[in-house]
């Protein structure tokens, strides 16, 4: 069964909970220099504050075909089979950023150490049956963990009604 991370952008107040869980989560210290592994950040639509702002919490995106997995010359990212998620095991890390650089998301973060770390989807709370700690804070439930495929189907679904409707001769 694998996992994607959504985000109703209608929903997000931009408190930043799901990070505050995640740095939490993850024993990151900001205050020490660590870089936290989600952020939100705030989008303005105008070229004044008060005309619109939306917020985004961004992560990792765990992508399906990941460019971070494909640019480490010491195997350090894979896929985990069951979730889909894009985990890592930074051993072998040798500090070259080239999954960094090939990140559209800049997602990979360095330890002190010079070693990748990222976030893993809270791969073992989900093989638990528990929510990722960025997802189970959120309290208007704008950050979601869903079945990749029937997230997919769902939206075939509606893109289905969608044309059925707007096919109409009253529309």
């Amino acid at each position: 069964m694998s996992y994607m991370f959504i985000l109703d952008k209608r929903k997000c107040v931009g408190c930043s909970a799901c990070a505050v869980a995640c740095m939490d989560q993850n024993d990151i210290d900001v205050a020490a220099g660590d870089r936290p592994f989600r952020q939100c950040f705030t989008l303005e639509s105008g070229p004044n504050p008060e005309d619109k702002m939306t917020f985004m919490s961004l992560a990792c995106m765990h992508c399906e075909d990941a460019p971070c997995i494909q640019s480490c010359p010491s195997g350090c990212l894979k896929k985990d089979p069951e979730t889909g998620f894009t985990i890592y095991d930074n051993t072998n890390c040798i500090g070259c950023h080239s999954c960094a650089m090939a990140c559209p998301f800049a997602a990979p973060t360095y330890n002190k150490e010079g070693k990748m770390e990222k976030c893993d989807g809270c791969l073992t709370r989900v093989r638990h049956g528990l929510e990722p700690a960025c997802v189970r804070v959120c309290p208007f439930g704008a950050l979601q963990l869903v079945e990749k495929e029937d997230y997919e189907n769902t939206l075939r679904k509606k893109a289905a009604e969608l044309i059925a409707y707007t096919s109409r001769k009253d529309y």
